[in-house]
Formats: C-alpha cells, structure tokens, sequence
C-alpha cells in the first residue's frame, strides 16, 4: 500500500498516513477476527468492523449515529459501546484493534476500553 503525500498536505497528516502504512502492513481483518478502525475527526468518532479477506463492513458506529449529544471522550465511549453491540449482534467477539494511524491515548484510547466493555475481545 502506498500513499501519496503532497506538498501541501500539512506535516501531522503526512505523518499519521505513514504510520497507518506501517501498522496496515501487520494488521489484517479475518473472517474469525475482523479488524476494528477507528477514525477520528475534529468533531466526531468514527468505527466500523471490517472483513479484509471479502472486504465488507460487518458493523459499523459514529457519534453522528449516536443520540445522546457529548463531546471528547465521553463521546468515543458511547461509540465503543455502540460498535461493540452492533458486533455482537453478529456474533462478532474477537477483533483486532487498528488505531488507523492514530496514537492511542484519549478518544481513541477510550473507545477501545469501550468496546472492551461492551464485550469485544482484542
């Protein structure tokens, strides 16, 4: 997988990207464990679990989804509830954790314990 960083494309973005490389290269979604992304925006969390062999989406969560109005981190927990419910509901327990690039402290961080309490395996 390769991606193209443009000059004008600001450095912290460029950097995320490259670490997303890295961490794709050891990270695949299975059929017996699908891999949980996060995505994470100024405003919102975002999180879906993917099957790369077949390359569907199994489940899938975001605050824009979510009811309740929060922001932060108690956002990204009700979102790592929510995913975690939506894969249950499809007999999903085992994932495997991709932080998308992202370092795993605060939102992103507090979704994963989320989803763990919701029942996820990873």
């Amino acid at each position: 997988m390769k991606i193209k960083v443009r000059k004008h494309t600001a450095e912290r973005k460029a950097n995320r990207l490259k670490k997303k490389i890295r961490i794709r290269k050891t990270v695949m979604g299975t059929e017996e464990r699908p891999r949980l992304v996060v995505f994470r925006s100024s405003g919102h969390m975002y999180a879906q679990v993917v099957n790369d062999v077949t390359g569907t989406t199994l489940a899938a969560a975001s605050s824009l989804k979510v009811k309740e109005a929060a922001k932060g981190v108690d956002q990204a927990k009700k979102v790592g509830l929510e995913v975690a419910k939506a894969a249950l509901s499809k007999n999903i327990k085992n994932v495997v954790f991709d932080r998308n690039g992202f370092i795993y402290h605060g939102r992103v961080k507090a979704l994963a314990d989320a989803a763990r309490e919701g029942g996820l395996n990873f």
